[in-house]
């Protein structure tokens, strides 16, 4: 996945949202109910997903996530 690319995927039939900032191995850790973070093995927070979003007020939905965003890295450089 490219550095720019947000990646966004709804599972109507499982009510499941996710969405990844980059694509990396990493695992999902449960934050708030239904909220999880997808999480790399140093830490970084790569991703979120929620889980029955029907559910959630979508105008009052509010992720106790933490995103840093890094400035971009010239491609010389990675």
């Amino acid at each position: 996945m490219a550095s720019n690319t947000l990646k966004v995927w709804y599972d109507q039939a499982g009510d499941f949202l996710e969405v990844l900032f980059e694509d990396s191995p990493a695992t999902l850790e449960e934050v708030a109910e239904d909220i999880f973070e997808r999480r790399t093995p140093d830490g970084r927070v790569v991703g979120f997903a929620v889980l029955n979003v029907s559910k959630h007020d979508k105008m009052a939905l509010n992720l106790p996530i933490a995103v840093t965003v890094l400035p971009d890295i010239p491609p010389s450089l990675e």
